[in-house]
């Protein structure tokens, strides 16, 4: 019986040993980790959207990489994906905003669910195994037991972005593939929050959301809603900005999206009265405290003119100084360029390699779009990889 080593237990990892699995090939997956998929487990903690529910082509608009990423994903796509989660055992539903969830909102049933059929396929899990080095087909590890060297048929790395270390994406697999003459694009943080330095009349909002809203930055813009936080902000609608952001655009918000330029001027053409101009906006736009705040956080002093006024209101500029840092983002652009692999993502340097998941250079927004791609990619390099070692 011919082995594959996948390298690597999140959810592109796994993915590709089940495929790996269905052909008879003997698959040991190996985790730096105590435990495997520790992100899918944290993401899993707010709902774990698993997909979008949307037409294909609205779906890989999201995806920011090579055409052929676009193809992988467009075979697994939102359908395919909720199909899967069924077929473990857990049923899904769609939320108000297209995305996907399990009912029970957490990611731990699907994936307790994920290992038993992996294990009742004779997967073999093994912990705490951190890849030190390739060489010239032997794949090195340090483990509990000391040194290990393996001489897989075929290996598959699911190795991970360069964010959230403690939970096993530290990027540090880059300087394991330079000493193979590969080399990564530098990694940058993505669905990310944006470092503010507030004033102290906003404290008062941290943790506060800033509901329906439209955020603009570049060619990207969103109708959402985002978070105030003490560090700056936070929150879906930044996250799908924030590859714009990053890359020098403007943000601004429409705080009254469903006002348009006019209606906002006519009312803000009525008289003011003795009321101050706070209370003159909440009342004739019913803008919440929070929004109004920003106004005076970004825009302070407001103008009077209600032109001016109104045009602020519906692009009001926001200043930030910058991405946090990537260790805090939910994921990371960057790493294995596409081309430096085949068609079936093997790595065209070390044959018998192949590659999946975040470690690739490409990104996406929250909302299901991450999950999927992973999903995707991790079946498509373990069916490749199967074929490799059975040809």
């Amino acid at each position: 019986m011919k082995s594959a080593l996948v390298i690597g237990a999140g959810p592109a990892g796994l993915m590709a040993a089940e495929e790996l699995s269905k052909v008879g090939l003997s698959v040991t997956v190996v985790d730096a980790k105590p435990s495997p998929a520790r992100k899918l487990l944290m993401a899993g903690k707010s709902g774990l959207n698993l997909t979008k529910s949307e037409t294909i082509s609205a779906f890989l608009s999201n995806i920011y990489g090579p055409d052929s990423l676009r193809d992988i994903v467009s075979e697994f796509g939102p359908d395919v994906v909720q199909q899967w989660a069924r077929d473990l055992g857990q049923e899904v539903f769609t939320g108000s905003s297209g995305r996907v969830f399990p009912k029970v909102m957490k990611a731990s049933p699907l994936l307790r669910n994920w290992l038993a059929r992996l294990n009742q396929a004779g997967v073999q899990l093994r912990r705490n195994w951190r890849l030190t080095g390739i060489n010239a087909g032997a794949l090195q590890f340090e483990t509990p037991e000391g040194l290990q060297v393996l001489h897989p048929d075929v290996t598959v790395l699911a190795l991970g972005g360069a964010s959230w270390s403690r939970l096993g994406s530290d990027g540090k697999w880059v300087s394991i593939l330079a000493q193979n003459g590969v080399s990564c694009a530098p990694f940058q943080p993505a669905n990310m929050g944006f470092a503010v330095t507030w004033s102290t009349h906003i404290e008062r909002h941290f943790g506060q959301p800033v509901k329906s809203v439209r955020v603009t930055a570049g060619d990207q813009s969103v109708l959402g809603e985002f978070v105030i936080s003490s560090r700056g902000l936070e929150g879906s609608a930044i996250y799908a900005v924030s590859r714009a952001m990053r890359e020098g655009a403007p943000l601004t918000l429409d705080l009254l999206p469903s006002r348009s330029l006019e209606d906002i001027t006519s009312r803000l053409s009525r008289p003011r009265g003795k009321a101050s101009l706070s209370n003159y906006l909440r009342k004739t736009l019913k803008l919440d405290p929070v929004k109004l705040s920003l106004m005076q956080e970004f825009s302070r002093p407001l103008p009077t003119n209600p032109a001016e006024l109104a045009a602020l209101i519906k692009a009001l500029p926001i200043t930030h100084q910058g991405p946090r840092p990537m260790d805090e983002a939910i994921s990371t652009a960057g790493g294995l360029p596409f081309d430096a692999l085949d068609d079936g993502l093997m790595i065209k340097t070390l044959p018998g390699v192949f590659a999946c998941g975040e470690m690739l250079d490409w990104e996406a927004p929250t909302g299901g779009y991450l999950i999927t791609t992973c999903l995707a990619t991790g079946r498509h390099a373990g069916r490749a990889a199967a074929a490799y070692a059975l040809a």
